[in-house]
């Protein structure tokens, strides 16, 4: 673990976007509301939120942080693509970087989840389904804030 005991509190955020490509019947499922599972965007907002919560249980090395606010953004781009952005705050020693990535991965992760069984093909497989592109797209560090 890095030592940040000399680091002085600041605030900081971070966002991270990711994306998963489903079949278009399933997306067009999503969009009428009938998985069977429920509402995969919304369970995926708790999922993320819960995640970013408990990051540094999940990474070895990841410092635990007081989080102050964690948002997560689910929207269809096209008739494949799910984009889920994650935007999580802090006023800590150290960035929440790692917390905004585990929350995007883990709310595409829950998406798939939801719908998997409209994902297969005959042989049970999943030859479409595909999450891409999860990275760190914005990081703010702040020594003083006027709000």
């Amino acid at each position: 673990m890095v030592d940040i005991t000399g680091k002085s509190k600041v605030y900081r955020e971070a966002t991270a976007t990711g994306r998963i490509r489903l079949k278009r019947e399933t997306i067009n499922l999503i969009k009428d509301g009938k998985i069977e599972k429920g509402d995969p965007f919304y369970t995926a907002k708790i999922a993320g939120t819960l995640a970013a919560k408990e990051t540094s249980i999940l990474i070895p090395f990841c410092h635990p942080l007081p989080l102050t606010n964690v948002k997560v953004d689910i929207k269809i781009l096209d008739d494949f693509t799910v984009k889920v952005s994650s935007t999580v705050k802090t006023e800590a020693q150290t960035g929440v970087e790692m917390e905004a990535l585990v929350a995007t991965a883990i709310s595409l992760l829950t998406i798939w989840d939801m719908v998997k069984q409209y994902e297969k093909d005959a042989e049970g497989q999943y030859p479409f389904t595909v999450i891409e592109e999860i990275r760190v797209v914005k990081k703010v560090k702040e020594t003083s804030r006027n709000e």
